[in-house]
């Protein structure tokens, strides 16, 4: 794939940013090293590599999660506009 500056400003239009002309130029040359090196990765034989995932063995490295009530619904309630006791009140949003 050839990098031109059509290719350059859609792609900076899609990532939302504003390059100027020499930040262009310079963006042909970055990418086109890009595709460069990942033509040289498609020279390599892949057969029975299996895919990086991870890049180490742990599985799970958080902690499990525990129930807990930090208030109750009445204090949770306490500051609410409008509640009917139990439930938050709001404005309906969906019409049918």
């Amino acid at each position: 794939m050839k990098i031109d500056k059509d290719t350059v400003d859609k792609i900076a239009h899609l990532a939302r940013l504003e390059l100027n002309e020499a930040e262009k130029d310079k963006a042909i040359v970055e990418l086109s090293e890009i595709l460069s090196f990942m033509a040289k990765l498609d020279e390599l034989d892949t057969t029975g590599v299996q895919p990086l995932v991870y890049m180490n063995d742990a599985v799970n490295v958080l902690r499990p999660d525990e129930v807990r009530q930090e208030i109750t619904t009445a204090e949770a309630l306490a500051n609410a506009p409008l509640s009917d006791g139990t439930y938050f009140k709001v404005a309906k949003v969906i019409e049918r």
